[in-house]
């Protein structure tokens, strides 16, 4: 009798898909902050809450699923799906209930946030399960079309908003919730392949306890500090330190720096097989170093984002790098792996924008201050990657 194949196309196409869902939610909301001000009256500083409860609850999202040794991959991939859309559709009718819009404003988020936290943890393993043969590249593959959507959210949105005005944002946001929406029925259907055996499945207290792993886990905190820091700060950097106009700066920094972020992913999907991910990684961390010293320090605004832009094609290995890197080592680690990576990255991708403006402020709001404090960041990555291709070759 013959075996029959299974076809994973539909299994790639929505995790891909989920990834851009991710990049919808994390992107959207920020282009609206000047219409929330104006609409509902919220002052900028409390505009400020909105990144910050997003990331929270996406943290506590990741450290939850970390205390899970197994969890029903299918049902929890499709209340991600169902949690995006009902995020993004109610931004459009919740805030005017409330007195406080802005009550309404972070429900939302939260609700979106737990859907992009849940994207997070379960795409990468998905994919990891599947038997393809090229794992590293189909990872840097998956994780490319996170730049993907968030070049195509930030282009749409400019464009939509430049046809019909910005005062019909809420017909976006309905818009843009078709995609998750389309998403559950892909996710219901396609084939999704256990990601180790059950008994076989690490704990998170066994994961903890492995020395090797904290070295995994600083240096996905260093890879997303890495990625987060430019894509957080190169349209605020364009404008006030650079004198750049907003539009081009935005185009040219935070839409460049993702294009750019993309397009390495998907170069890696393609040619990565015969490279060796581990000093294909120190190559990338040491030119990450020189983008952002060029980009904090080159008195030139053209070679600045450049330098923005560079840093893109550089960080662009590091996240879906450090996964793959991790997932070869231990094998086992099942989902508590992927939830405590995932945890890390966002802890990272937190704290690196945060010392930015930490730095800026104590530096008569020097931006570029800031961005080269966060050089520190590649560094970091690159002494990890170092580390750990020394553990590897004592077990040799």
């Amino acid at each position: 009798m013959k075996e029959r194949t299974v076809n994973y196309d539909l299994t790639k196409r929505a995790c891909y898909l989920g990834f851009v869902t991710q990049a919808i939610v994390a992107n959207f909301t920020p282009l609206l902050f000047m219409a929330f001000h104006r609409e509902y009256e919220v002052s900028i500083a409390s505009l400020a809450l909105i990144p910050a409860v997003f990331y929270i609850v996406q943290l506590i999202t990741d450290l939850l699923c970390a205390k899970f040794k197994d969890i029903n991959y299918r049902k929890s991939i499709i209340i991600s799906e169902i949690a995006s859309a009902l995020g993004l559709i109610g931004l459009a009718f919740l805030p005017q209930l409330f007195t406080e819009p802005m009550i309404g404003i972070l429900l939302c988020v939260c609700v979106y946030a737990v859907g992009s936290g849940l994207i997070e943890v379960l795409c990468s393993p998905i994919i990891e399960a599947c038997p393809f043969p090229n794992k590293e590249g189909m990872m840097s593959l998956l994780h490319s079309f996170y730049c993907w959507g968030a070049v195509s959210v930030i282009l749409g949105s400019t464009l939509f908003f430049t046809l019909f005005g910005v005062d019909n944002w809420r017909i976006l946001a309905c818009l843009w919730a078709l995609i998750p929406l389309y998403n559950i029925v892909n996710f219901s259907f396609c084939p999704i392949e256990p990601i180790v055996q059950d008994a076989e499945s690490m704990s998170m207290k066994q994961l903890l306890g492995n020395r090797i792993f904290w070295l995994f886990l600083v240096l996905m905190i260093a890879a997303g500090a890495s990625e987060a820091t430019m894509a957080q700060w190169t349209s605020a950097f364009a404008e006030e330190s650079l004198g750049v106009d907003k539009s081009i700066g935005d185009l040219a920094g935070p839409c460049g720096f993702a294009f750019c972020m993309g397009l390495g992913r998907l170069w890696y999907g393609k040619k990565g097989e015969k490279l060796d991910l581990s000093a294909y990684m120190l190559g990338a961390g040491a030119l990450c170093f020189v983008a952002y010293l060029t980009a904090s320090l080159a008195s030139v605004p053209l070679i600045s984002l450049t330098g923005c832009m560079i840093s893109g094609l550089a960080v662009g290995i590091m996240w879906p790098g450090a996964i793959s890197l991790t997932s070869a080592r231990m094998p086992t680690g099942g989902t508590a792996l992927f939830a405590l990576l995932a945890l890390a990255g966002d802890a990272g991708g937190t704290f690196g924008p945060s010392l930015v403006g930490l730095c800026t402020r104590s530096v008569e709001s020097n931006i570029q201050s800031g961005l080269l404090a966060a050089s520190i960041f590649p560094i970091i990555l690159v002494v990890c990657i170092l580390g750990i291709r020394w553990e590897r070759s004592q077990n040799i």
